[in-house]
């Protein structure tokens, strides 16, 4: 059975269309570049796979069951979101921050117990924040704030991971650090990833399956050898593509 999958999907902004009739299957393990221009709807399409956006027809399906039928505390123990930006209403440390993670867990009264404070010292350990757990979290610079996200994420600890743009904010060294990660946890622990990317190289490098949005519905996917074409990508970006050789395989870059 897919952890995640879709059937006839269609979702719209406005007058444009996001996906057309789409149907996926997405596996444990797997981790997925969602790729599209500005404006293509990425963001959107993995906020309906998360529950977050209603689509206009078809059906988003959680470990076999209709998303739209779970309470929103079962879908968050089986999905974590990491949202593109992050808005701090209130004054708050990193360590309360960090223990939202746990929230699906907690009863309504019940406070975060041992258990709760390793994993979450576990998570600020993984990304680097050792330290900082009585910092103010408006404090930070944009690059912690953002590995604050991701280690609230891991505290977490759902089976599906959706992060939105997980680089924003972090140096070349840090988006390895949290790339590499984030790759570690799905291939220990067979949790699935689900990445909005822009850098196309990353994607690759991270990525082992690929979803396309081109723009009016038209949606393509598949591994890179499928849809990581030099035709299939000119049309997707609008623009002429080159691939050089790395180590690591073939880069991208505009022409």
């Amino acid at each position: 059975m897919a952890r995640l999958e879709t059937s006839q999907l269609d979702i719209h902004i406005g007058a444009a269309r996001v996906c057309r009739q789409l149907t996926l299957q997405i596996n444990a393990g797997e981790r997925w570049a969602i790729l599209g221009r500005n404006g293509a709807g990425k963001t959107t399409l993995l906020h309906t796979l998360a529950g977050l956006h209603r689509p206009d027809n078809g059906v988003v399906k959680l470990d076999g069951e209709a998303l739209d039928t779970l309470s929103r505390r079962r879908i968050a123990r089986q999905v974590g979101v990491l949202l593109q930006d992050h808005l701090d209403a209130f004054p708050a440390s990193v360590m309360e921050t960090v223990l939202i993670g746990r929230h699906p867990y907690l009863g309504a009264l019940q406070w975060e117990g041992p258990d709760d404070y390793a994993i979450a010292r576990a998570a600020l350990h993984a990304v680097g924040l050792d330290g900082l757990e009585n910092r103010n979290v408006a404090t930070l610079s944009g690059g912690e704030r953002r590995r604050l996200g991701i280690a609230t994420l891991l505290t977490q600890d759902s089976a599906v991971l959706m992060l939105d743009e997980p680089t924003n904010h972090l140096d070349v060294h840090q988006q390895i650090r949290i790339l590499d990660l984030l790759k570690t946890r799905s291939r220990a622990e067979q949790k699935t990833l689900l990445l909005v990317m822009h850098d196309l190289n990353l994607a690759l490098r991270y990525c082992d399956r690929f979803l396309l949005l081109f723009g009016a519905g038209e949606t393509a996917q598949g591994n890179a050898d499928e849809v990581l074409t030099r035709p299939i990508l000119e049309r997707l970006y609008g623009h002429p593509m080159h691939a050089l050789h790395g180590p690591r395989g073939p880069v991208w870059l505009p022409e």
